[in-house]
C-alpha cells in the first residue's frame, strides 16, 4: 500500500524531469561559454555526487522495466522473478547453496546442497523491532531465492541489516556463482569480535534478509523509477571494494585502499586488528578473527596470511592479469572493512591503540588534493555536520572519508568539509563549487535497519528540486546518485575481479542532468573509480597515483557480452551516460559516444 507522501514524491520527480527539458536556454549557455571553455571538456561545470548506503542494483532495480528500446540485466530480465515479484521461470538461477568450510578459508567452499527454504530473515537492529530475532513479518518458509520485501512489509518500513564484510563477500560471490549469500551470513555472520552485538555460531543474528528486493514493477522505489525513465542509469556500476562502508568511501575519494601507518609509513597493526578468516576449530566457517571491534586489516602481499592465497590464486587463474599484480605492496596492512578515521570532525587527531579500532592518518592522494592543486573548487557535505559545533547523531564519521587524511585535516582544506545545510545555501546563492560530494543525513541515507530507501528517495528528490530551481546552475550540472556498497544484498550481475580488493557487487548509479541520455540504460563497466575518471577527464586532471584505479582504461565491450570488458581490467569514465552533441558548436565537444570511443583508443 502506497502512502500519499510517496505519490507526492513521484509527482515531484516527474515534474522535475519535464522541467529539465525546458531549462536549456541557449542564452544562458552562451553567457557561460567563454569562462567554461578552458575549464571543462564538457558543458558540465558542476558535478554533484550523492552517496547513500547499502543497496545493490537488484535490490532496488531488480524489477525495473526500462523504456522502449532499452535493455537491462536484472532479476526480471533474467526471468528470476515475474513482474509481480513472484518466482519466475528461471528462479532456480538464484538458488542459494549451503557449504562446509571447517579447516581453512575458501572463497569457493565445498557445497553440501541447496537450501530447501531460506533461513528466516532476522531483525538485526531494525528501528522499532526487537533486536536480533527472527523477523516474524516474513514467513519462515520463503522459497530459496529472491523475495519481494513489500509482499510482507510496507515499502517505508525498516528491515534487518544484511552482513557486509570483505572476506564474507568474497565467499558470497563464490567465483561468480553468487550462490552463498545466506550461508555466509549465517555461518560467518559479522565476525566474532563485536561490541554492540555478539553473534555466536548458533546465534548468528543473520538470516535470509540478503535475498530481499524491492519491486519497481509493483510501485516500490517509484521516485528512482521516474528518474531512470527520464534520465540515465547504469546496470553495470559496482562497489569498488568487497566489504563495507568505510573501505568504499575511501575508495570513492582515492581509487585506492587505506592502510595502517606510523608517521605516514606502512606499519604493523595490533594483532587483534588483523583479519583471520580461517574457521575456528570444529566450526563451520566461523572466522578466527574478524569484526567491527576486531580484525579488519590484511597484508595481502604475503600469500601465507589467512585468506590471502586463495583470493590471489583465483585472480591469477583469470584470463587477464589483475591490476598492479593485485595492488598489494609489501609489508602493508590494508583496511578492508570499517574503522574510525584518523581525525575528528574538527581536525583533532584521534586516539590510537589496540582498543581504538581507528585507521591512523592517511597520506595517499585524494581527489580533493588534486582539485585543490589545480584551483578547482570542491566541498564534501555531510548530513549532521554543524558549523563550529559537534555533529549531531545524523552524522556518519566513516562516511566523511576525507577526515582520515592529513593533507586535508591539518590544512585549511578541512574548511571544505561542511554540512548539508551549507550545500542548500550554496545552491541557492550560486556559490556551489565545481565538485560537490553529498552524504545524506543518517536517517535518510538508505542504510537498512536505521534508515529506508524511501527516505533516501525523499532526500534525493528534494536535492534535485533545489538544483533545478536555480536554472543557471541546473543548465550546467550533473548529479550522480549512488550508494557506497551493496550492503550484503544479493545481486545477479557480472563482477569484474580487478585486484585483491574487488570489485564487489553492482550498486545503483543514476545520472541526472540536462545532458543525461533520456531513459538510457548504460551497460559500460563502472565502479567508484569511474567518478574520479569523470572528474579528471572533465577538468583535465591526471590519475591520482600509480596505484589508483583511475589509471585503468575505458572498457571495450563485445556484442556477445556488453557487460564484460574484453580489455579487462577496465573501468569506464561515465561519459557514455551523457549526450553533449547538441552543444558541439559552442564547446567544440564531440558526442559522448565519440568521446568514449576515443578514450578507449587512447587508454589502450
Amino acid at each position: 500500500m502506497k502512502t500519499l507522501q510517496l505519490r507526492k514524491t513521484v509527482s515531484a520527480v516527474v515534474s522535475l524531469a519535464l522541467l529539465s527539458q525546458t531549462l536549456l536556454s541557449p542564452l544562458a549557455f552562451a553567457m557561460d561559454n567563454e569562462k567554461n571553455e578552458n575549464r571543462t571538456k564538457t558543458p558540465i561545470e558542476h558535478l554533484i555526487v550523492v552517496i547513500g548506503e547499502n543497496h545493490t542494483f537488484d535490490n532496488i532495480f531488480g524489477g525495473y522495466q526500462p523504456v522502449h528500446g532499452q535493455s537491462i540485466d536484472n532479476l526480471l530480465s533474467r526471468g528470476i522473478i515475474n513482474p509481480d515479484g513472484t518466482p519466475g521461470i528461471n528462479f532456480s538461477l538464484a538458488a542459494q547453496q549451503q557449504a562446509s568450510d571447517t579447516d581453512v578459508y575458501r572463497i569457493d567452499p565445498p557445497q553440501t546442497g541447496a537450501y530447501a527454504i531460506l533461513p528466516q530473515p532476522n531483525t538485526t537492529y531494525a528501528t522499532g523491532l526487537p533486536a536480533n530475532v527472527p523477523d516474524t513479518r516474513f514467513p519462515a518458509d520463503l522459497p530459496n531465492g529472491p523475495f519481494q520485501i513489500t509482499h510482507y512489509v510496507p515499502y517505508a518500513s525498516h528491515t534487518g541489516d544484511p552482513m557486509h564484510r570483505f572476506f564474507q563477500m568474497w565467499q558470497q560471490y563464490d567465483k561468480g556463482r553468487h550462490d552463498l549469500f545466506p550461508w555466509v551470513a549465517t555461518t560467518a555472520s559479522i565476525g566474532p569480535s563485536n561490541a554492540y552485538f555478539s553473534p555466536t555460531p548458533t546465534q548468528p543474528d543473520q538470516g535470509g534478509e540478503s535475498m530481499g528486493f524491492y519491486n519497481m514493477s509493483t510501485g516500490d522505489a517509484a521516485a528512482f523509477k521516474s528518474l531512470a525513465d527520464n534520465f540515465a542509469i547504469s546496470d553495470n556500476y559496482h562497489q569498488a571494494i568487497m566489504g563495507g562502508t568505510g573501505a568504499n568511501f575511501i575508495a570513492l575519494v582515492t581509487g585506492d585502499v587505506g592502510f595502517h601507518t606510523a608517521n605516514g609509513r606502512p606499519d604493523i597493526p595490533p594483532a587483534n586488528q588483523i583479519e583471520n578468516p580461517d574457521p575456528q576449530p570444529g566450526l563451520n566457517n566461523w572466522y578466527t578473527e574478524d569484526g567491527y571491534r576486531g580484525g579488519s586489516y590484511v597484508n595481502c602481499a604475503d600469500d601465507a596470511n589467512p585468506g590471502v592465497g586463495v583470493i590471489k590464486t583465483y585472480l591469477h587463474s583469470l584470463p587477464y592479469k589483475p591490476f598492479n599484480r593485485g595492488n598489494c605492496a609489501a609489508d602493508t596492512y590494508y583496511l578492508v572493512n570499517n574503522y574510525n578515521l584518523g581525525y575528528s570532525y574538527d581536525g583533532t587527531p584521534a586516539a590510537l591503540g589496540a582498543d581504538k579500532f581507528t585507521l591512523p592518518p592517511q597520506t595517499i592522494p585524494t581527489i580533493a588534493d588534486a582539485l585543490a592543486a589545480s584551483n578547482i573548487g570542491w566541498k564534501y557535505y555531510s548530513g549532521g555536520r554543524i558549523a563550529n559545533a559537534a555533529p549531531t547523531n545524523e552524522y556518519c564519521g566513516i562516511c566523511d572519508p576525507l577526515t582520515g587524511f592529513s593533507s586535508i585535516m591539518t590544512t585549511s582544506l578541512k574548511e571544505n568539509l561542511q554540512g548539508v545545510e551549507q550545500f542548500y545555501r550554496d545552491v541557492a546563492k550560486n556559490s556551489l563549487p565545481a565538485v560537490a560530494f553529498v552524504r545524506p543525513y543518517e536517517s535518510m541515507a538508505g542504510h537498512p535497519a536505521n534508515a529506508t530507501t524511501a527516505k533516501y528517495e525523499e532526500f534525493v528528490t528534494d536535492l534535485i528540486k533545489r538544483v533545478q530551481k536555480n536554472q543557471a546552475l541546473w543548465a550546467k550540472t550533473a548529479i550522480l546518485i549512488t550508494t557506497d556498497e551493496g550492503g550484503g544484498y544479493y545481486d545477479s550481475g557480472y563482477i569484474q575481479p580487478i585486484d585483491f580488493f574487488g570489485d564487489g557487487t553492482r550498486i545503483p548509479m543514476i545520472a541526472v542532468s540536462p545532458y543525461a541520455k533520456k531513459g538510457y540504460v548504460d551497460h559500460t563497466y563502472y565502479d567508484h573509480a569511474s567518478v574520479l575518471k569523470f572528474i579528471e577527464r572533465n577538468w583535465g586532471l591526471a590519475p591520482l597515483s600509480a596505484r589508483s584505479r583511475d589509471n585503468l582504461p575505458n572498457p571495450v565491450a563485445s556484442h556477445h557480452h556488453p557487460y564484460k570488458p574484453v580489455n579487462a581490467p577496465a573501468i569506464g569514465d561515465l561519459m557514455n551516460m551523457f549526450d553533449f552533441s547538441h552543444r558541439q558548436h559552442e564547446h567544440g565537444a564531440e558526442t559522448a559516444d565519440r568521446q568514449h570511443s576515443q578514450s578507449v583508443r587512447m587508454d589502450r
